[in-house]
Order: structure tokens, then C-alpha cells, then sequence
């Protein structure tokens, strides 16, 4: 499914960081929902067709989510989020990392700072996210790996999810 709803996608490399601004055709409790509760999570968060699965999910500030995604051939990488700020139906920051099955941080790989934020219109969501990395390299680094197609297709997946909801 393709979406028509509206997506900005910018990088801004002096700041190493990476903004998106993402319409959603669902109210904001449900677009919230999808964001933070982790049967949801599952069933849009990794491009096709790679599927996300929860290890372990901890929504609160000082919690995290433990979870791995899987391709086609078995592979998996894991990952984890660990949230710092969250203020219910408004905005969260979680600070993202790849690690190993145990939740161990891979200090080789980026990390991301994640501060999503939520708007209501009617029945329209806005979800504005502002990606921070420590550095050029890395913001370039998770660009080569395909963050920004992975992404759009992620958001996809959720445009499908609730519609059906």
C-alpha cells in the first residue's frame, strides 16, 4: 500500500541530525497505541520483509524495548530503546542502539536520539520525529544502511495497521 499522506524527510548535516514530519489518516490515541505498545510495534515497525519481535517491552521513563528484527533468510539484528521523556499522547525520547540478544549496547554501531512528538487535527495525526546522532559519520553511516527507505516503508506498514483498526 502506497500512502498519499503526507511525509518530510530532511537531514540537516551540519546538526547531524535527521527530521521527519509524517501524516497519519487515525486519531492520535491510535497512532499513540502503535507507538508505544508492542503487540502493535510488531506489526509495522521493520520494513517488509523483515518483521520486528518484542523481547521485552518496558514503556516508561527508565524502561526500555528489547526487540529484534528478522528477514527473510533468518537473520536477525537486534536492538534496543532505551526511553528517558515520555508525557502520555504528546511526545516521547528514547535513546536507540543495535545490540546483542541480551540487550548488550554495540558501541561500533550509531546511536540515535529519538524525540518523537504527537499532533491531533480531527481525525488526522502528525508525528514529527528529530533524530540526533554524536556525529556526521554516523548520521552518514546509518543513511548507507537505508534508515531513510526503511523507514518510509516501516511507516507504510502502519498506514495499513490502522486502517484496519
Amino acid at each position: 500500500m502506497k500512502s498519499s499522506l503526507m511525509m518530510d524527510f530532511s537531514v540537516d548535516k551540519e546538526k547531524s541530525q535527521i527530521h521527519i514530519r509524517r501524516e497519519f489518516a487515525a486519531p492520535l490515541s491510535a497512532v499513540w497505541a502503535a507507538y508505544t505498545q508492542s503487540d502493535l510495534l510488531d506489526q509495522w515497525w521493520a520494513p517488509r520483509p523483515w518483521k520486528a519481535n518484542t523481547i521485552t517491552m518496558d514503556f516508561k521513563e527508565g524502561g526500555h524495548w528489547l526487540y529484534f528484527m528478522e528477514g527473510p533468510e533468518g537473520e536477525r539484528h537486534y536492538c534496543r530503546a532505551d526511553y528517558k521523556k515520555i508525557s502520555e499522547e504528546r511526545s516521547f525520547e528514547a535513546l536507540d542502539a543495535f545490540c546483542s540478544p541480551e540487550g548488550v549496547v554495540n558501541t561500533s554501531m550509531p546511536r540515535t536520539e529519538w524525540e518523537t512528538q504527537f499532533e491531533s487535527e480531527g481525525n488526522t495525526t502528525f508525528v514529527n520525529v528529530h533524530l540526533t546522532y554524536k556525529s556526521l559519520d554516523d548520521l552518514e553511516k546509518v543513511l548507507a544502511m537505508g534508515m531513510k527507505e526503511g523507514f518510509t516503508m516501516a511507516l507504510e506498514n502502519l498506514d495499513e495497521l490502522l486502517a484496519q483498526r
